[in-house]
């Protein structure tokens, strides 16, 4: 049997590294994964001005294009929007979405952002997200790496046109939020949250713990994208 790639995208502000763990844990376990880091958020010092979301749909889409097969696609977060973007533009070279602690988002983020980027507010992420399980070591790392989010990222739209992506199999990781809660939020208006209305494939997972489980709990999320891509494995 062969079983998909992984591609594993960060949410904001991190790179690859942020998926280092559950990536070993995944190729320990024999999967072909790889982390991406987007456009602008490879250092603090690039020029994030002239980058846009539809940057991140074509990092995120190269990298599922230039798989051996059909991927799963994990996104975490924010990049809850390109991942889902993502999808419309190349459904036929997905075998399922996993959305970590996030859902399939219907840009803009925010329409009124204005800004070339948004630095990491540690006073608005701890007030805001759930950090259950994250060690002072985790935290502090998390804080000396972020990297501002490109404000085009947030701001841009970006329409979906191809109704494929409505049958990829998603599962939603639900972590800072249990699934009761995602599911009654879902009629809100939230942007991040609206693609759960139209996606007719869905599977949710409760796992607490913080908005971040590849730091709180990789070993258990590494394990629900495995099980993912052994699911939608083919060939004998």
């Amino acid at each position: 049997m062969t079983t998909p790639s992984i591609i594993l995208v960060p949410g904001f502000w991190l790179g690859a590294w942020a998926w280092d763990e559950v990536a070993g844990l995944l190729r320990a376990d024999g999967h072909d994964v790889t982390a991406l880091t987007l456009p602008g958020l490879e250092s603090a010092h690039v020029d994030r001005s002239s980058i846009g979301l539809s940057d991140h749909v074509d990092a995120i889409t190269e990298a599922v294009k230039a798989a051996s097969g059909p991927v799963v696609l994990a996104v975490h977060s924010g990049t809850g929007f390109s991942g889902y973007v993502a999808s419309d533009r190349v459904p036929g070279s997905i075998a399922a979405m996993v959305y970590v602690d996030t859902a399939p988002g219907v840009p803009p983020l925010d329409a009124d952002f204005d800004g070339d980027e948004k630095p990491l507010s540690w006073e608005e992420v701890s007030a805001e997200e759930n950090l259950d399980g994250l060690s002072e070591e985790q935290l502090e790392t998390f804080r000396q790496r972020a990297v501002p989010e490109p404000g085009g990222v947030l701001r841009d739209t970006v329409e979906l046109t191809n109704d494929a992506r409505l049958d990829l199999p998603s599962t939603i990781v639900c972590t800072g939020y249990t699934s009761q809660q995602y599911k009654e939020a879902m009629g809100e208006g939230y942007a991040w949250l609206a693609g759960l209305q139209e996606v007719r494939n869905l599977t949710w997972v409760d796992l607490p713990t913080s908005h971040w489980p590849m730091w709180s709990r990789p070993k258990e999320l590494a394990e629900i994208i495995g099980d993912v891509a052994k699911a939608h494995a083919s060939g004998g």
